[in-house]
């Protein structure tokens, strides 16, 4: 597809790198390093996090879990593959050498990044149940989990939201619930009537948190709401929670990536809604199938790489 891609579009050649490895998920999201800026005379190195990844905290329980929306169980893998997703943001790093080599961060905190919803100017948005929980940072408070946020995302806000523990395989991750469209706008994902009462109330209190909460910057939020699509476009599955949902959206440079479900209102509704929010953008609506089968959309398996420009 890469090679497709550049006989297409030939002046762009010099812009792809392909730099295999050896994964056993394709949530880059989670298991891949978050790249951060520098400040005052670090402005122009290129930094990233690597946050410990325990399978989304399920490392050592990993039997006893469904893994997808269609309860598929978790893969069998040896402690060479576990090892293998864990090490996989270092490997990433060590790797990325152009244009300037990487300088590696390790954090003793066990998050993913989907995990982390930042709007560049100070404010982050993370659930508790996918961060503060036993299964990744046991003994680990708030405030010192917060602390270690600040130090290393230079966020000055941290909004937290309730989520819930064990309702699906990330705890809720707040990617898959709100997205910043720009500082100060979010929007914000609306469950299908059909889905369980669970996702609603998370839906709920999200909303409520938002309305009742100001950014970094003192202003308060303007939100949102998108409705998710109905999930029996897939068909008949045995749990009807297969991730759908428009804010797993992706910005590349001069556009954003949008996922689209095959349910054509509500389809079209989200595009429309997006190409509002972003007339500066062009918005690519792409139909996508797999993923919300497998329990991620278009952000999840997606990580940006810092230029150092």
């Amino acid at each position: 597809m890469v090679s497709q891609a550049i006989t297409k579009y030939p002046s762009d050649t010099s812009n792809i790198s392909v730099i295999p490895f050896a994964i056993n998920h394709l949530w880059v999201r989670d298991t891949g390093p978050v790249y951060v800026r520098g400040v005052g005379k670090s402005i122009k190195q290129r930094f990233a996090i690597k946050f410990q990844f325990s399978e989304w905290g399920k490392k050592y329980d990993i039997g006893r879990h469904d893994r997808v929306s269609d309860r598929f169980d978790w893969p069998v893998m040896t402690p060479e593959q576990i090892e293998e997703n864990g090490s996989f943001a270092r490997r990433v790093i060590q790797s990325d050498v152009t244009p300037s080599p990487v300088t590696l961060v390790e954090s003793q905190i066990c998050l993913e990044g989907g995990a982390l919803v930042v709007d560049g100017e100070g404010t982050l948005l993370a659930t508790e149940s996918s961060v503060i929980n036993e299964n990744r940072n046991p003994g680990l408070s708030k405030i010192a989990i917060e602390a270690e946020l600040h130090r290393l995302l230079g966020v000055e806000k941290v909004i937290w939201f309730p989520g819930r523990k064990d309702l699906d395989v990330t705890d809720v991750h707040a990617d898959a619930e709100v997205n910043f469209v720009r500082p100060g706008v979010v929007v914000l994902s609306r469950p299908h009537s059909s889905v369980p009462r669970s996702w609603v109330e998370v839906y709920e209190e999200i909303r409520d948190t938002l309305g009742q909460s100001v950014d970094a910057k003192g202003r308060p939020f303007e939100v949102h709401i998108v409705d998710e699509p109905n999930p029996q476009v897939f068909g008949v599955l045995s749990s009807n929670d297969p991730a759908t949902n428009y804010v797993n959206f992706y910005f590349v440079n001069g556009g954003l990536i949008l996922p689209q479900f095959g349910d054509i209102r509500r389809d079209q509704e989200a595009l429309v809604l997006f190409q509002k929010l972003c007339p500066d953008r062009i918005v690519r609506p792409v139909f996508v199938s797999a993923l919300p089968l497998a329990g991620g959309v278009i952000h999840c398996a997606t990580q940006p790489v810092l230029s150092n420009e």
